[in-house]
């Protein structure tokens, strides 16, 4: 795979263009629009932790890029690769992101310049209570003021042993366990909140398929039963995501990029198989039953219906966009296209469900989450048996009517023990994501359709969500 030719703007520029071209189709003050720009601060924290013998000194930060509403949302990530630019751009995502699916947050975000592998479980959790406890005491990890999540490089593990950290500092603090979301389901977490992310890309691409208009604007037709989708990285979300489509709706997975290669099969991967498989050996290399091809990121280029970069920015750029042969392009990671290669993607056609939205899923699921450890009880609780019960009345007078009546009809097999059933936690918190991804679609859609200066989804996506920021500001006097 050539490399990329042409220099481009790294992924803080990328989001800042992004905005440009949004703002510029917007009539805010100048005062504003710099305000909704800028990152409102970024803490940097270094920290020493003795392990194995020697104090070893780690890098971490934490940025808030707006506080139009509070508390702050934003995942914290483990990598290398983390820097302060890279934290504040995907914390004005994340201010974008909330803004578009209508959760009452402000955006932050978190990181932590490590690599997880390199260390044994126990040695995690030091790091992992030390960074938490810097952040603590400033108040950048609290349920009212800042609240995190999982990102890459971090789980429900690293954020049980946050919550246990903040309540051990906040003995008397009744909400501690809405410090930090994507929790075990055993220690204040949620149903449905490992799945949220692959589960909203599933239901975005489900609204996208309900109108007609859209799917024939990426040069689509028909329903996602059949399409071909390629997706890179099958980490939590691009697993999830695979899984649903192909075994729920009919999609073919027809290709899985990871670090190490990528697998191709045009009738459609076993991705339950691929996965235990990339679990047990650390990568795709040596799958049998598929086409490997060593030079995994070529496989971007490869003829698809649906491409989904799940893993991480800047995978398709300047030196590639112009290969790209998918006609519809999810972006289920944070800011997998640069500015450049969104432009060449435009040109060419292509239809672009941008990441502000597609991968809002994590984000929805955390504020129920938050919601419920604030309010202390589960969702479906009070109400599940009640349902059942005026279900059961229902059911009970149609069994009546047809005995009365001498008709002898009989109700569908599995349709009485269906109806019967209250919903549970995850069918509320499946029902609440499904709702939120359907109205955001269409807030977006309105406004692609509707005006003529929008040529594609993220700039429908950008003003949405800015314009919300902004409604917000005015609210607040400025």
């Amino acid at each position: 795979m050539e490399s990329r030719a042409v220099p481009e703007p790294g992924f803080r520029d990328s989001v800042n263009l992004m905005f440009n071209r949004a703002v510029a189709l917007m009539d805010l003050s100048p005062g504003l629009e710099e305000k909704i720009r800028v990152c409102n601060s970024t803490y940097t924290v270094r920290f020493g932790v003795r392990l194995r013998g020697q104090i070893q000194t780690f890098t971490g930060y934490r940025s808030v890029h707006s506080e139009h509403m509070e508390p702050v949302k934003g995942g914290i990530r483990y990598a290398l690769s983390v820097t302060q630019d890279e934290v504040e751009a995907l914390a004005a995502l994340m201010t974008f992101k909330c803004a578009l699916v209508e959760a009452p947050f402000g955006g932050s975000k978190g990181g932590l310049c490590i690599d997880p592998r390199q260390y044994e479980e126990h040695e995690l959790e030091q790091i992992t209570r030390r960074f938490a406890y810097e952040l603590i005491k400033r108040d950048m990890i609290n349920p009212a003021q800042n609240v995190p999540a999982p990102d890459m490089g971090t789980s429900e593990r690293e954020m049980a042993w946050i919550a246990d950290q903040f309540a051990r500092m906040n003995t008397t603090d009744i909400n501690a366990n809405a410090c930090v979301t994507g929790k075990p389901t055993h220690a204040g977490g949620i149903e449905g909140r490992t799945e949220a992310t692959g589960r909203g890309v599933q239901y975005a691409l489900r609204e996208f398929f309900r109108h007609p208009d859209d799917v024939a604007a990426a040069g689509l037709s028909g329903t996602l039963d059949g399409k071909r989708v390629i997706v890179q990285g099958l980490g939590n979300v691009g697993h999830h995501a695979a899984k649903f489509l192909s075994e729920e709706d009919g999609a073919r997975i027809v290709g899985i990029i990871e670090r190490d290669g990528a697998l191709l099969s045009p009738q459609g991967l076993d991705v339950a198989a691929v996965h235990a498989w990339i679990r047990g050996h650390g990568g795709v290399t040596g799958y049998a039953d598929a086409h490997y091809v060593e030079d995994g990121a070529s496989v971007l280029e490869a003829e698809c219906d649906i491409l989904i970069p799940a893993a991480l920015e800047g995978v398709i750029h300047l030196g590639n966009a112009a290969r790209i042969r998918a006609p519809l392009i999810i972006e289920a990671a944070n800011g997998p296209i640069t500015a450049g290669a969104d432009d060449v993607l435009r040109e060419k056609g292509t239809v672009v469900i941008p990441d502000l939205y597609a991968n809002a899923g994590g984000v929805t699921v955390s504020y129920f989450e938050w919601v419920k450890n604030l309010s202390h009880i589960r969702f479906g609780r009070m109400q599940r048996r009640q349902e059942e019960a005026r279900h059961q009345l229902v059911v009970d007078e149609l069994e009546r009517l047809s005995a009365d009546s001498g008709v002898g009809w009989t109700l569908s097999p599995g349709f009485k023990e269906r109806y019967l059933r209250g919903a549970d936690e995850l069918e509320l918190v499946r029902s609440g994501l499904d709702d939120t991804m359907r109205v955001a679609y269409q807030a977006m859609r309105e406004v692609w359709h509707d005006r003529e200066d929008v040529k594609d989804l993220r700039v429908a996506a950008y003003l949405v969500a800015i314009d919300r920021v902004a409604q917000s500001y005015r609210a607040k006097g400025l």
